[in-house]
């Protein structure tokens, strides 16, 4: 692959620059207040969430085991790029250092990962809820649902720890000059200067296995709860039965929405602004809005 013009090759050196808040210099102050307190509702939100769910005894049904690990990972989801954001902004400091881009990577990667995982788990759980409401506490054990959860881990840790060593082994170019917020695996590809083809290959079937496959089975889990809906005689039978899963399909829907655009969508330059803000979606809006969704959809959280 030929080098861009005027840059030399260059591995890893003193690291990268995020320049996602670069075109917003003069609002930094107000930048850094909304991030802040966007950062702190999505740590008291999914905090109480994930309290009201181990204390309140009401709640120790596998529906609220998965929720209290969602809410688990959304704090950590956003911690992996909040913090250093808040930071720049204070600062005045966009570099991250090399391992330091890494290690966000793969954290980042990995947590959405399994999020994607948890999702589709969460569909299931609710088809077998409306399905086979008498056999569910059977049918959805504890056992099983421990399984599941380490299962959705064990399945993600190797392979995104593969994919980080892979796109961080190439060499980059010497501007290290990051056009996002944080360190993803597009915008990193974008300043390797040796061919990336089968980083990208990988990463696209990364987002088959771990995305498109969860997504696949939670659309066919809710085509199957809506027919098992419908078949509900009582017009109140039918809204309490939506009512108990249209909490995680609104989290689905926003979280797969940005996700879907960033990482399918062909990257162009006048894209990349597009791409960033989209990227904050999924990664920061989408955590502070679970527990506003969960709590105003039902009626057993306070």
């Amino acid at each position: 692959m030929p080098q861009r013009k005027g840059l030399e090759n260059h591995t890893s050196g003193s690291g990268f620059i995020l320049l996602g808040f670069s075109d917003h210099s003069s609002l930094q102050g107000l930048c850094f207040t909304v991030l802040l307190v966007i950062y702190l509702m999505v740590l008291t939100g999914n905090s109480l969430i994930a309290l009201i769910t181990v204390v309140d005894s009401s709640l120790h049904s596998p529906m609220y085991f998965f929720l209290r690990n969602l809410s688990f990972l959304e704090i950590c989801y956003t911690s992996v790029t909040l913090p250093k954001m808040l930071v720049g902004f204070l600062l005045e400091d966009g570099r991250i250092s090399f391992l330091g881009c890494a290690a966000q990577l793969y954290f980042l990667v990995l947590l959405g990962s399994i999020e994607c995982l948890l999702l589709a788990v969460m569909a299931y759980d609710r088809y077998i809820a409306i399905r086979e409401p008498l056999h569910y506490p059977l049918l959805m054990r504890r056992g099983l649902c421990i399984r599941l959860l380490v299962g959705s881990w064990v399945a993600v840790v190797p392979v995104q720890v593969g994919q980080t060593y892979w796109v961080f082994t190439l060499p980059f170019f010497a501007s290290h000059d990051l056009h996002h917020f944080f360190c993803d695996v597009p915008p990193v590809l974008e300043l390797a200067c040796a061919d990336t083809f089968w980083n990208q290959v990988m990463l696209y079937t990364i987002i088959l296995v771990f995305a498109i496959f969860p997504f696949s089975l939670i659309v066919i889990s809710y085509i199957k709860i809506i027919r098992t809906i419908l078949k509900i005689p009582s017009v109140l039978g039918r809204h309490k039965a939506f009512s108990t899963c249209s909490s995680h399909l609104a989290v689905v829907m926003l979280f797969y929405g940005s996700a879907t655009v960033v990482y399918l969508k062909q990257r162009s330059r006048d894209s990349v602004d597009t791409n960033k803000y989209l990227a904050l979606s999924y990664t920061i809006v989408t955590p502070m809005f679970n527990p506003v969704i969960y709590s105003l959809r039902n009626k057993e959280l306070p």
